[in-house]
């Protein structure tokens, strides 16, 4: 299972790429595409925890392709607080998205190689998240 992550807009890694591709094997996610997403079951407005986070992958020619990747975190206090993105790589608009606005995506090169870095640890060394991945039919 390949998913491309060279001569992207941003710099996926391997290590990365490698570890989505495992999970998919592990899943057994066969179509066209795939939203996967990652949830801490104690993240919450009122006591924090690591944010959730959605990736969108279609697959062309036999390989996955990146969609979009996006962070999420609770805006606003207490019971009017709502999730929201934080960030978002969209790399098929090729725009980088955060809470002060919409940019070209080479913009966020340090910021994903930052947040690329933190998500691995919590998935892979903490084990924070449960997972989900939902297929296209």
């Amino acid at each position: 299972m390949r998913i491309q992550y060279e001569q992207l807009a941003l710099p996926v890694s391997e290590q990365f790429a490698a570890a989505l591709a495992e999970l998919l094997l592990q899943n057994q996610v066969s179509g066209s595409s795939v939203t996967i997403n990652f949830r801490d079951p104690n993240y919450s407005a009122e006591e924090g925890g690591f944010h959730p986070v959605e990736i969108r992958l279609e697959k062309q020619n036999g390989t996955w392709h990146f969609c979009y990747i996006t962070d999420f975190t609770y805006v606003g206090i207490g019971p009017y607080a709502e999730l929201a993105k934080d960030l978002d790589f969209d790399f098929q608009a090729g725009v980088f998205q955060n809470l002060f606005g919409v940019f070209p995506i080479e913009t966020a090169w340090d910021i994903y190689q930052i947040w690329e870095g933190n998500f691995l640890h919590y998935w892979q060394e903490l084990g924070v998240f449960t997972i989900k991945t939902t297929k296209d039919k």
